[in-house]
């Protein structure tokens, strides 16, 4: 990946986050725009976003989120001069919820690993 597509990408990602904050307070404060990956010829792109809360919500939260998609690509077409603006699809990241799956199984191994400690011999005679 070149360095400008990173530019791109991180420059789309604070960009949408901005716009998500100011103007959908209320409807965009479980959504997170946790990675954004732009084609190298900047037309198509994907968006992901991490949403806190249960699996319904989640959904909710994305149909919203890509009915307003067209309105959030004008306002990103204001704020960023690009020769294209990038035809963004909007996925939902699970990749926090997985990690944190893969850190509770692992806890899980290492109790049943860790050896209780020994009980403390409270009748040995005291010197």
């Amino acid at each position: 990946m070149s360095n400008r597509t990173l530019r791109v990408n991180e420059l789309i990602q604070r960009e949408l986050s901005d716009i998500l904050r100011k103007r959908y307070q209320a409807e965009a404060a479980a959504i997170t725009i946790s990675a954004v990956e732009i084609a190298p010829d900047l037309r198509d792109g994907r968006v992901r976003v991490a949403i806190f809360g249960d699996a319904e919500f989640a959904r909710q939260k994305l149909r919203w989120l890509r009915a307003t998609a067209r309105e959030l690509t004008r306002e990103l077409g204001r704020r960023i001069v690009l020769k294209y603006m990038p035809r963004l699809t909007y996925t939902l990241d699970t990749s926090t919820a997985r990690g944190n799956r893969v850190l509770d199984i692992l806890d899980e191994i290492d109790a049943k690993q860790t050896p209780p400690p020994p009980p403390a011999d409270s009748a040995a005679p005291s010197p």
